[in-house]
């Protein structure tokens, strides 16, 4: 659960950009995106092996890299 607690004399515009952001890094909106409709088995299991696909190639990277 994401909280925000106000700092000092920080507006309300101020404390909603801070939420907003904090979302957006939990990840929070895009799941929501995600599951607002229904995505075939098939769809569901495509898009993780792409998922998968382009971590093991980052981590591939980052090891090559420091090698």
């Amino acid at each position: 659960m994401i909280k925000v607690k106000s700092r000092g004399n920080e507006t309300a515009e101020q404390m909603l950009r801070r939420f907003k952001k904090l979302c957006e890094k939990e990840g929070l909106i895009k799941d929501m995106k995600r599951v607002s409709y229904y995505e075939k088995p098939s769809e569901k299991r495509r898009r993780r092996l792409r998922k998968a696909q382009s971590r093991a190639l980052k981590t591939a990277m980052e090891a090559g890299v420091t090698a």
